[in-house]
C-alpha cells in the first residue's frame, strides 16, 4: 500500500513539474519580448522557436530533478531543502539545456536563442515548480491532518528510543503517519498515549490484523539479539522497515580497503576530501570568501563602529578553537559580550538571554553578524566556508572521552556554517546530534552539498537564540 501511494505522488510530482517547466518557458518568453523586462535589442523572436523547445524541456528537467533526488517521497523532508533542491536542478537543467541549443538553431532566426531568455527561464522554472510543489504538499498535508489517507505505524520498542520517535511522529502530523500502537517484551516503561499491543513475539500476527504499513524498530543497544530475530521476522512482511539504533554507536566515516605489502587493511576513516576534492574546496573558499569579504564590508564597518561606540571597548574577540588534524588556531569574531566575561566562571556555554552580553552584542548574536570577521580566518586557511563548528580545547577534551567518534571531525576544516547548524543543533544543544550531522556531512560531502548549505543558511541559519 505505501509503495502504491509513493509511486502515485512521485507520478503526480513528475507530471507537475513537467506541465511546470513548459509553462516557465511560456512565461519567460512572454516576459522577455511582449513585457520587456529585458530591452530587445536583436530583433522580436516568434514563439514557435521557444514551443519547439517544450518536449525537450518537459522532458529534461524532470531528469534533472530526479538527479537531484526530488522523487524520493521523504515525509520529513523540509520546504528549504526542497526548494534548495529545485534552485540547484534548475540551474543544472539550464546548463544542460545550453549545451543542447549549442547544436540546434532555431528556424528564421539569425542570432540563434536568446540568453536574456534562458535567464528569465531559470527565475521563472523556480518559482513555477516551487509554487506547484508547495500546492501539492499544502493538500497532502490537509488531508493528513484531517486524517485521511494515513500510513499506519508500529513501534517496536518501549525505551527512550521509542519515545522519541512517538514524540516526532505526533508532532508532526502532516507526515502522514498515524501510530497504532506499540510492541515490548516483558521491561518495564510505557509510551504514554499509546496502546501496548502485545511483546515482540507476537508482531507477525499484529502486523496482520492491524494492517500495518510502517514499522519503526527503536530497541535500545543491549537488544542487540532481540533486534536481530525481530529484523529477521520483520523481511517477511509487506511493511516498511525503518530502524532507529544508536547511531554514534556505529558510525564511521567511509570504510576502503588498502594494501599493505600484500595484507589487505581497512582504512575506517576515508573521507571524501582528498586530492583533487581539496584542492577544489579550498579554490571555492578562496574565491567566494574574497567576495563575501569584499561585499560584506560595509556592514562589518558600522557593525565595528557600533561596538566601540556602546562601551569603547575591544571590537575583536580572539578565542583559541581546535581545527583541522587537531590543531589550535585563534578566531575572530566581533565582541559581541563585556569585557573579561568569563574572569570569574571560565570556559563556560553561551546562554539563552545571556546577562554577560552588551546591548550590540545581544543583536548581532542574534542574527549571527559576529561570525562574520571569521572570512579572515577562511582566507588564511584555518577554516572553510562549509564545514563543522570548531570548539574550544577544554570542551574538545571532555568530548573525546564522552563521544568515541568526536575526533573525526577533525579531519576537515572547521567551518563557519555546517550541516548541523542548518538543522536547527548549534550552541548549547545536543552534542550527539551535532555529531552525527558533522560526520554525515563529512563522508557525503560534496561542493553542491556545500552550496546548499550556504543557501540554507541564508534562508534559516542566521538567526540564533544564544
Amino acid at each position: 500500500m505505501i509503495h502504491k501511494k509513493h509511486k502515485r505522488l512521485r507520478t503526480l510530482h513528475v507530471l507537475i513539474d513537467s506541465v511546470g517547466s513548459c509553462l516557465a518557458m511560456l512565461a519567460a518568453y512572454y516576459l522577455r519580448f511582449a513585457v520587456e523586462v529585458i530591452p530587445v535589442t536583436k530583433g522580436g523572436q516568434d514563439v514557435t522557436v521557444y514551443t519547439h523547445l517544450l518536449p525537450i524541456v518537459a522532458l529534461l528537467f524532470p531528469l534533472a530533478f530526479a538527479a537531484q533526488g526530488l522523487y524520493r517521497m521523504t515525509p520529513s523532508r523540509r520546504r528549504s531543502e526542497e526548494w534548495t533542491g529545485v534552485a540547484i536542478a534548475t540551474v543544472l537543467g539550464v546548463v544542460l539545456l545550453s549545451g543542447l541549443l549549442l547544436w540546434m538553431r532555431p528556424a528564421g532566426v539569425d542570432h540563434g536563442y536568446s540568453r536574456a531568455t534562458l535567464a528569465l527561464f531559470v527565475a521563472c522554472e523556480i518559482a513555477i515548480v516551487i509554487a506547484g510543489r508547495s500546492l501539492v504538499r499544502a493538500l497532502v498535508e490537509r488531508a493528513h491532518r484531517a486524517g485521511h489517507n494515513l500510513d499506519r505505524v508500529l513501534i517496536a520498542g518501549n525505551g527512550d528510543l521509542a519515545r522519541a520517535v512517538a514524540s516526532r511522529i505526533a508532532s508532526h502530523r502532516e507526515l502522514g503517519l498515524d501510530i497504532v500502537g506499540y510492541v515490548a517484551n516483558g521491561t518495564p516503561g510505557e509510551i504514554e498515549g499509546l496502546t501496548r499491543l502485545g511483546d515482540l513475539e507476537n508482531i507477525d500476527e499484529i502486523i496482520e490484523r492491524e494492517k500495518i504499513e510502517h514499522v519503526y524498530v527503536a530497541l535500545p543497544k543491549e537488544s542487540s539479539g532481540d533486534m536481530m530475530s525481530l529484523l529477521d521476522r520483520l523481511v517477511r512482511h509487506v511493511v516498511s522497515i525503518h530502524v532507529v539504533p544508536d547511531l554514534l554507536q556505529y558510525m564511521a566515516l567511509r570504510s576502503r580497503v588498502e594494501d599493505l605489502d600484500g595484507l589487505p587493511t581497512i582504512n575506517l576513516s576515508e573521507t571524501p576530501l582528498e586530492g583533487w576534492n581539496t584542492i577544489l574546496k579550498r579554490a571555492f573558499d578562496l574565491v567566494a570568501g574574497t567576495i563575501a569579504l569584499i561585499l560584506l564590508s560595509p556592514l562589518m564597518l558600522l557593525v565595528a563602529l557600533l561596538i566601540w561606540l556602546d562601551d569603547r571597548g575591544p571590537v575583536f574577540y580572539r578565542q583559541v578553537r581546535m581545527g583541522l588534524d587537531g590543531i589550535p588556531f585563534e578566531i575572530v569574531k566581533f565582541r559581541s559580550m563585556r569585557v573579561d566575561a568569563e574572569k570569574q566562571t571560565g570556559a563556560v556555554w553561551a546562554e539563552k538571554d545571556d546577562p554577560r552580553r552588551t546591548k550590540i552584542g545581544a543583536f548581532i548574536r542574534r542574527w549571527s553578524i559576529d561570525e562574520l570577521p571569521q572570512l579572515l580566518n577562511v582566507l588564511r586557511g584555518e577554516m572553510s566556508l562549509v564545514g563543522p563548528r570548531p570548539e574550544r580545547p577544554e570542551f574538545v577534551e571532555q568530548f573525546r572521552e564522552q563521544y568515541p567518534h568526536y575526533m573525526l571531525r577533525h579531519r576537515v576544516r572547521a567551518g563557519m556554517t555546517g550541516w548541523a547548524q542548518v538543522h536547527g543543533w548549534r550552541g548549547n544543544t545536543s552534542m550527539r546530534m551535532r555529531i552525527e550531522h558533522d560526520l554525515y556531512y563529512i563522508e557525503n560531502w560534496s561542493l553542491l552539498l556545500d552550496l546548499k548549505i550556504m543557501v540554507l543558511t541564508v534562508l534559516k541559519g542566521l538567526r540564533s537564540e544564544y
